[in-house]
């Protein structure tokens, strides 16, 4: 073995390992609130960090354009079987890098260059990928958008047929970054008919509530349903295709050659590591925890006098206005960063501020429920986010509360070792 291979990281880059330790001990010590964020078991990160990494193998089990695939054809078999039969599905496709490619190969698949798709406005919780102008979606295609209603910031289903009528979309687009309420797949699946369109759902935020049977599924309804495979899925940070065996192929080439060129095969026996977990009983037991938990911290941040869009949550995360109390949403992620607590900033539908200060912060619960926190942490966790609003210029209160907040995260460690305090370099 050459002394390159037998260094530790600490050994073979000091920055990096000392990044890594710090950035475990912020995942730790903190309160992780992204809607988009999850913590992978142990057993996923062994996988992500394998020898896999080592291997490419260009093409699908049984197919493949170089040799030794046989150990990777044996964890992308085992993905994609624990996929369909999660979710259902006649196929899937396993190998998206992510939740946007897994988009783009969907488009690719169906869709020549300037055709329109219609898909949720990004400023009304949609994505960058269904449509928006700066993203591949916006400038292959012709995109046209449907919006929530502005009374009650619920999906405007008449607006988005009358916008299909008139428009004639190749491709109708579901799923949304930041909407926290059910979408009527079987409507939406209706105008798509309607019109000869295409549907595609975009489950990426709720496929692990999905999967765990805490909300309705879409993929009975879409011709394709795409989604990452981290978020509330709690897996590694990837992507993957459903669809019924009469798109497999397209979908298939559309990845591969299409999109990618080798797999990350690494990812894929993470995905395979997830997959198993999310098939375990008390997975259900965790999807309903984080929609409970969604539900009360709901509930207590509107008991603080702070206005929820659409008024509440049916699934893992809430959209707080809180600019009707005067605070940009910048604002108060930089406040809540200081205590200790990670959210992000967010558009609010029909908002009259720009993005980077906009009127809103995006919460979610599904992080804190991974790590066991239930109902009374919520209504505590609400009362801190309150008093750091409150207090957001006063940076004494707001390390006050961060200490408050490592002595809960320390109650529930991420992982078995965290469980003694990570020592990290000055």
């Amino acid at each position: 073995m050459t002394d390159r291979m037998a260094l530790s990281l600490a050994q073979a880059d000091p920055a990096v390992a000392e990044a890594l330790d710090h950035e475990t001990l912020r995942q730790h010590e903190g309160l992780e609130m992204i809607a988009s964020e999850n913590f992978v078991s142990e057993a996923v990160l062994e996988a992500a960090g394998s020898i896999f990494t080592n291997k490419y193998a260009e093409g699908y089990p049984g197919r493949r354009y170089y040799g030794g695939c046989e150990f990777s054809d044996v964890v992308e078999n085992l993905a994609r079987d624990r996929a369909k039969q999660i979710f259902g599905s006649e196929h899937a496709n396993v190998q998206p890098h992510s939740g946007s490619q897994a988009n783009a190969s969907a488009f690719m698949a169906v869709l020549q260059a300037g055709d329109t798709i219609l898909g949720l406005d990004l400023a009304h919780g949609g994505h960058l990928t269904h449509g928006h102008k700066l993203s591949f979606s916006g400038k292959l295609y012709r995109p046209t958008f449907y919006h929530v209603d502005r009374k009650t910031e619920l999906i405007d289903y008449d607006e988005l047929e009358a916008i299909a009528d008139r428009e004639k979309p190749k491709v109708i687009i579901g799923g949304a970054s930041a909407y926290p309420r059910l979408w009527d797949f079987a409507r939406m699946r209706q105008i798509a008919d309607k019109v000869g369109a295409v549907y595609i759902f975009d489950m990426a935020h709720i496929a692990g509530l999905v999967a765990g049977g805490a909300h309705p599924s879409p993929v009975p309804h879409a011709h394709i349903t795409t989604t990452t495979t981290h978020k509330t899925l709690r897996g590694p940070r990837s992507g993957l295709i459903l669809c019924g065996e009469g798109l497999a192929k397209e979908i298939d080439k559309a990845v591969f050659p299409g999109q990618q060129g080798g797999p990350l095969v690494h990812i894929i026996a993470a995905k395979a590591v997830a997959f198993g977990e999310v098939l375990r009983p008390e997975f259900k037991t965790y999807a309903a925890q984080i929609v409970a938990n969604a539900k009360v911290l709901g509930t207590s941040l509107q008991e603080a006098g702070y206005r929820l869009v659409s008024g509440g949550t049916d699934n893992h995360l809430l959209l707080v206005d809180v600019f009707e109390k005067g605070i940009l949403g910048s604002e108060a992620e930089l406040a809540l960063g200081k205590a200790g607590i990670t959210v992000n900033k967010n558009a609010i539908p029909y908002d009259t501020n720009p993005p980077l200060k906009p009127s809103g912060i995006r919460i979610g619960t599904p992080a804190l429920t991974t790590r066991g926190m239930r109902e009374t942490e919520m209504r505590l966790i609400a009362q801190w986010i309150g008093k750091a609003l409150e207090q957001r210029n006063d940076d004494v209160a707001l390390e006050r509360i961060r200490q408050e907040v490592a002595e809960l995260a320390n109650r529930f460690p991420l992982y078995a070792w965290l469980r003694a305090p990570v020592a990290v370099s000055a």
